[in-house]
């Protein structure tokens, strides 16, 4: 859903846009083959370091997806490895006997492989692999090791589900479209003539999107093929994205989805129903109707109950996702658990019908709960952490055995995710990715933090990444580093960025401002209509906070932040001097260029300053942060990926622009190949720009001289 539009793509799964948005829908640009991993080949460096530097990115690992077995016994998950050779992250499966902690590799050897997915008999698994090419429907049989390829697809398979009798599998992938045409060119070309290239012609509100750049026309579609092979069968036609989250009927006769299918579908991304599929027929019946978006319906075991999440849509920024039950038919429909103020991300049954497990967050943290279908709650794991880098976001991913146990990824502060598994109360690490790292490195100690807000005496919550080794009473530089989203939540999570800040001899403040996720809803929606707004006094009273703690230095002040973050540091420097130096991350400048020229074109305006730029351009300037540049004079670096469609690269040339014009000490650094999502994929522009980043700070740490500058240029 289009609630996160602005937060780091590492750990929110590519700043998640509409799931009925017409998207490519293939395989993650970093999942390639390679040969072996940096720890395998080794690197020359400088000599051991115990502090956490840039060139330690290559060593860090991750887990992400993990599938139990139906039994329990056994987990599969994609082990995410950053490859000093390819300089990406390269996604191999590894299997767990759950007993014993045996880890075993399961597939990706000759080529990326992700997406596990167990049969209902736990025999066989199916999961995406790139070897021999491009990414195909691979199954495995457990007991004996043998794999064979299912598809020959023009394009990578998603939504892997398995049919109940374990005979066939579902899937979606994207079918072209031609394109519209307009005319011709002239037929006299000559035999050998080099003529140019033809007309790109597109009527598609949304032809570009960050991660995939400019899309070739074409739709997402529902597949089913038989688990020993053959030719798929397209179940779904039509000029819709169909697909999401697919649940097969206990019987195998249905297929559930959701989709917007209506004619407007281009231009009112925040809709969505569920359908119900025939798989003989072909028929399809629209189960949900409300104003909203209804998505990841699941089928309960004994096919009585159908259960998905969705809001009603009131054209706010943002509203929680809720659980709710239906009945199989459509009937009956409820939302399960209404008094929890929460927003419910994934979901699963209980093997026995009676209950739904969800994730969710809270006070920067993430869990697992049971919600019974009597709306009872009940936490079940905790410390969940997404497979990301760079920054502390919220996130992790769950899934959950017959007989209850949870297999899920969790770290802390210090610790990047690993496969832990929980039952009954009793949680334990399976895996430990990073042990070497973590044995040879010593990481700075996280803090929280929290402060009623100089607006109006909210709280505020935040934390506090110090330097390593640091000794209470001793003042030390602080970076404000501010999330994106801006409906996201920083938390105690593992970060490479806070932590070569704070290796730098940085106190780093990870703050949730209002607007941010896992406080309730009333605190996300203070910023709607109103963004930026009071969640600047929040971040001013974070930091005098930190000041006061005896903790951040007062006159060495320094503030950065990506996406929504860049937003705000952007406005900061525009509101106050206090910080000796700013560097804004892929910020929007301009609302009315950036809704106008962004990848989702049909929400921005209406939902996020509740109108089109032509028809309120007073707000739209308003909450502009170049409205502001003329009372700039911190110096400011200013940072994009090159191949940004969320906040274009636009976005920061205008800013860089008016900082020159304005006679402000301003860089413009921008990451070749770099997506918005993906800005921080690469190991080596990671660990670049945060040294860039580091190199800005250090030179105006004592102040701006203005003559010195002079003399320098």
């Amino acid at each position: 859903m289009l609630k996160t539009l602005f937060a780091s793509a590492s750990a929110i799964a590519l700043l998640t846009l509409p799931a009925v948005a017409n998207s490519q829908g293939t395989m993650p640009a970093s999942d390639q083959p390679v040969p072996m991993t940096a720890a395998a080949q080794g690197s020359a460096r400088t000599g051991p370091t115990i502090t956490f530097t840039g060139e330690d990115l290559f060593d860090l690992a991750a887990a992400s997806d993990p599938q139990i077995s139906p039994d329990g016994s056994q987990i599969a998950y994609v082990r995410r490895q950053n490859d000093i050779m390819t300089d990406r992250a390269v996604s191999s499966i590894w299997m767990i006997d759950v007993a014993s902690g045996e880890e075993t590799p399961f597939a990706g050897a000759d080529g990326a492989a992700f997406a596990p997915r167990w049969s209902p008999d736990g025999s066989r698994i199916a999961y995406v692999s790139t070897e021999g090419g491009s990414a195909q429907l691979w199954v495995k049989w457990v007991e004996n090791g043998e794999a064979v390829r299912l598809t020959g697809l023009p394009s990578s398979p998603s939504s892997i589900t398995w049919a109940p009798d374990g005979r066939s599998l579902a899937y979606t992938m994207i079918v072209d479209d031609p394109s519209p045409t307009l005319g011709s060119a002239p037929s006299n070309r000559p035999e050998g003539a080099q003529w140019a290239e033809g007309l790109d012609i597109t009527d598609l509100v949304n032809f570009r999107a960050d991660g995939a750049g400019e899309l070739t026309p074409g739709f997402s579609k529902i597949f089913i093929i038989s688990a020993t092979g053959g030719a798929p069968r397209q179940l779904t036609f039509g000029q819709y994205d169909d697909g999401g989250a697919l649940s097969w009927s206990p019987d195998g006769s249905t297929i559930y989805f959701s989709a917007n299918r209506n004619a407007n579908w281009q231009t009112d991304p925040v809709e969505g129903d569920v359908w119900a599929l025939d798989v003989n027929t072909l028929a399809l019946t629209k189960l949900t109707d409300r104003d909203g978006p209804d998505t990841g319906a699941q089928v309960s075991p004994d096919g009585r109950l159908i259960a998905y999440l969705g809001w009603d849509d009131v054209g706010a920024a943002y509203e929680n996702t809720e659980l709710y039950l239906m009945n199989a038919d459509g009937t009956n429909r409820r939302r399960l658990a209404s008094d929890w103020d929460h927003s419910v991300d994934a979901l699963q049954w209980d093997a026995d019908s009676r209950g739904i497990y969800v994730q969710y967050d809270e006070r920067g943290e993430t869990f697992v709960a049971r919600v019974a279908l009597d709306g009872s709650i009940r936490t079940v794991a905790s410390g969940l952490q997404g497979a990301g880098f760079d920054r502390p976001y919220t996130g992790g991913s769950f899934s959950v055995s017959d007989n209850d146990t949870i297999a899920f990824t969790g770290g802390t502060a210090t610790r990047p995710a690993d496969v832990q598994v929980t039952r009954s109360g009793n949680t334990r690490y399976l895996t430990d990715l990073n042990a070497g790292l973590r044995a040879t490195k010593t990481f700075g100690e996280v803090r929280e933090i929290t402060v009623a807000s100089s607006h109006d005496g909210m709280e505020v919550q935040g934390w506090l990444t110090l330097p390593p080794g640091y000794e209470d009473g001793t003042r030390v530089p602080l970076i404000l580093e501010i999330h994106g989203g801006p409906f996201a939540a920083y938390g105690p999570h593992f970060s490479t960025d806070n932590q070569l800040y704070a290796a730098a001899g940085y106190a780093v403040l990870s703050a949730n401002p209002r607007g941010s996720t896992s406080y309730g809803e009333a605190f996300a929606q203070e910023i709607d209509k109103d963004y930026p707004g009071n969640d600047y006094h929040d971040l001013m009273s974070i930091v005098d906070r930190a000041i006061e703690l005896g903790i951040a230095d007062p006159d060495h002040l320094f503030v950065t932040g990506g996406s929504g973050g860049g937003v705000l540091t952007s406005w900061i420097v525009g509101q106050t001097n206090r910080f000796a130096a700013a560097a804004t991350q892929k910020p929007v400048i301009n609302w009315t260029t950036q809704a106008l020229t962004a990848d989702g074109t049909g929400y921005f305006g209406l939902y996020w300053l509740g109108a089109r730029p032509w028809e309120a351009p007073e707000t739209f300037w308003e909450h502009s942060p170049l409205s502001l540049v003329g009372n700039v004079e911190t110096p400011t670096l200013v940072v994009v990926g090159a191949e940004d469609y969320r906040t274009p690269v636009s976005e920061a040339v205008q800013y860089y622009s008016a900082l020159q014009l304005a006679g402000v000490p301003t860089t413009l650094v921008r990451v070749p190949g770099a997506s918005h999502g993906g800005i921080a994929a690469r190991p080596s522009q990671s660990a670049a720009k945060a040294s860039a980043i580091l190199a800005w700070f250090e030179r105006y740490a004592d102040g701006w001289d203005q003559e010195a500058e002079a003399d320098s240029e």
